[in-house]
């Protein structure tokens, strides 16, 4: 999830809870935060970014060492004595954990079980922003002011607003809306599963969120030579054939795969990759180069995709211009 929905998730569980430790709100939000400091891997580059971005600090092993550095912060800050360090830390840990539940159900996915695994956990029932979680937050933060500025108007002095209230009711969308979500992703990929595609079986469907309908999913659905992308709307009959059909890479192109997959780059978005989509496109090139793709098909379509990498790759066996982009990881599907 973005980070301010992380922010004021963290806030909600302070508001709801009402845990009796110094500055509550300051501290679950940080720590609900907490699991994002691996994002100054950015700063060595996209491959970097990608091998250990949602990596050691989502990993549920080191939860625990996340939820402290908040409470030290917190701790400096406040200066309360006797401080009282294990339901700090206690807290600490819940908002933690909040994000990386958050994280587990949109289509990024998580390594929950790093670093004895590089395994990515996804439910892929939300995207990476969620608008209809992130609006309900900020009405929860914004009606108690609102209720607060009304009655300072008509005389009732400045009171504190229903705070409680509200972070529950968010707190409490956020889990039936989530929960909501599992059960028409289900039936999306119920759907895709029990039709036929070029006379067989699909060899693995995957159906991705779209931005504001939990209705509405787009289908992925893999063979071994073409995917098939194609919408899934809970509200009408399912048409199979009403998707794009996009053909892999083929034994003739294999040799410039096979240079991609030695790449380094090409290797860091491979292991990050959950929907692989390799594709090689003749260039004008008298030489007979060509150009070699890899994309991950949860971000875009082979034509517009959200995560590739790309690089020319010559007859001779040299791969040149080798680049790793990054499109828009909240494309809504359509």
């Amino acid at each position: 999830m973005d980070n301010v929905t992380h922010t004021l998730t963290g806030l909600m569980l302070a508001r709801a809870c009402a845990p009796s430790v110094p500055r509550a709100g300051l501290l679950m939000m940080l720590a609900a935060n907490a699991p994002d400091l691996d994002v100054v891997s950015g700063a060595f580059g996209a491959a970097a970014y990608l091998d250990y971005h949602r990596w050691l600090t989502h990993g549920v092993l080191l939860s625990p060492l996340m939820a402290l550095g908040p409470v030290l912060l917190v701790w400096f800050l406040s200066r309360s004595t006797p401080f009282p360090w294990l339901r700090s830390w206690a807290w600490s840990l819940l908002a933690v954990l909040s994000h990386l539940l958050l994280d587990w159900t949109n289509v990024y996915g998580i390594r929950l079980l790093a670093p004895f695994s590089g395994r990515w956990f996804r439910l892929d029932t939300t995207h990476v922003i969620d608008p209809w979680i992130l609006a309900v937050l900020i009405l929860a933060v914004a009606a108690p002011l609102l209720a607060r500025l009304v009655g300072s108007e008509i005389g009732g002095g400045n009171k504190q607003g229903p705070e409680r209230g509200w972070a529950l009711f968010a707190l409490l969308f956020v889990v039936f809306y989530d929960g909501g979500r599992l059960i028409t992703h289900a039936r999306a990929v119920a759907q895709l599963s029990s039709r036929i595609y070029a006379g067989g079986v699909a060899d693995r469907v995957t159906a991705l969120p779209h931005a504001l309908n939990p209705l509405r999913w787009t289908g992925v659905v893999e063979k071994t030579d073409f995917v098939v992308i194609l919408p899934v709307d809970l509200r009408t009959e399912f048409d199979p054939v009403s998707g794009r059909t996009f053909y892999r890479a083929g034994e003739a192109s294999g040799w410039a795969r096979k240079m991609g997959e030695a790449d380094p780059t090409f290797q860091s978005l491979a292991r990050f990759s959950q929907i692989p989509f390799w594709r090689v496109v003749p260039l004008s090139d008298p030489d007979g180069s060509v150009r070699v793709e890899l994309s991950d098909l949860r971000f875009g379509t082979p034509p517009d995709p959200g995560f590739v990498a790309a690089g020319t790759a010559t007859p001779g066996g040299s791969l040149r211009g080798v680049t790793l982009s990054f499109g828009s990881v909240t494309k809504a599907f359509r």
